[in-house]
């Protein structure tokens, strides 16, 4: 399969020259990717400008360090720890 994979790819370069700056798009735009701690999310608006107007980081670890209020009702202080380490935050991703 690799062999006629390999005898159908044209000759000559692979690669296109990449530009140092691209220029984004006006308009705006979600990405998300499935990550181990949940979804990563960007959110990009761009207007017609060399650089985007507002970039938002929607990281997996702040969203679940949001419910810590709701599941830590009742706990005793040293329960935090352990409620913290199950759902496993990363605090480097909650500051943002």
């Amino acid at each position: 399969i690799i062999e006629q994979a390999l005898v159908t790819i044209p000759e000559g370069d692979v690669q296109k020259a990449i530009p140092k700056r691209i220029r984004p798009v006006p308009g705006d735009a979600y990405g998300r990717v499935e990550g181990p701690r949940g979804e990563l999310g960007f959110y990009i608006v761009a207007e017609d400008s060399v650089t985007p107007y507002r970039i938002k980081a929607r990281a997996p670890a702040f969203v679940n360090l949001s419910v810590i209020n709701e599941i830590s009702k009742g706990a005793m202080l040293a329960d935090l720890v352990a409620i913290m380490g199950s759902i496993d935050i990363v605090l480097g991703e909650v500051d943002r």
